[in-house]
């Protein structure tokens, strides 16, 4: 693992968006060398992955809790409630 991965998996969700809206907003500006903004995109798609992967951790986490009419409470995933 490079140094660069490392780096890059100990960033928070917040922190890999922000590097990622600024590499966007670079790369948009086109006032970035072919070269260097092709390193720009490998590194975008990078922290697009690491926020993706955040995300899906979390969502994992997240769960709905029902207090039942005996008081007890129910933990059920998020994706079993109704809309």
């Amino acid at each position: 693992m490079t140094e660069e991965n490392v780096n890059l998996e100990n960033l928070s969700f917040e922190e890999a968006l922000l590097k990622l809206e600024d590499i966007v907003r670079e790369l948009e500006s086109g006032r970035i060398k072919l070269d260097d903004a092709v390193s720009a995109y490998e590194e975008a798609v990078k922290l697009k992955n690491l926020c993706t992967e955040k995300l899906k951790a979390a969502a994992l986490k997240v769960e709905k809790i029902e207090i039942n009419k005996d008081g007890t409470l129910n933990v059920s995933p998020l994706d079993n409630v109704e809309q």
